[in-house]
């Protein structure tokens, strides 16, 4: 088990947090005394990923195949700014 102080967390956490991803317990010490520690999460059966939105597919879903011209991107614009500022 590897011992870290709260000045290592604090100051080298990237290095603590890394020590903790590969699967070491951290025991954590205040004043000399280990009053903490720190284990991995173990993986959900459905896995700790984050979802990522397919931005693609809802510009697909709001917009269709549309393709709009400069001018009427120009006058969206336009009308935002216009509210921003109204």
């Amino acid at each position: 088990m590897k011992t870290a102080t709260v000045a290592d967390l604090r100051n080298n956490f990237r290095r603590v947090s890394s020590w903790i991803e590969h699967g070491e317990t951290v025991q954590i010490l205040k004043r000399g005394r280990a009053f903490a520690q720190l284990t991995a999460i173990p993986p959900t059966e459905k896995g700790d990923t984050l979802i990522k939105p397919d931005i693609m597919a809802q510009l697909k879903e709001v917009w269709g195949d549309r393709v709009f011209s400069m001018q009427e991107v120009e006058a969206m614009r336009n009308e935002e700014l216009n509210a921003d500022l109204g």
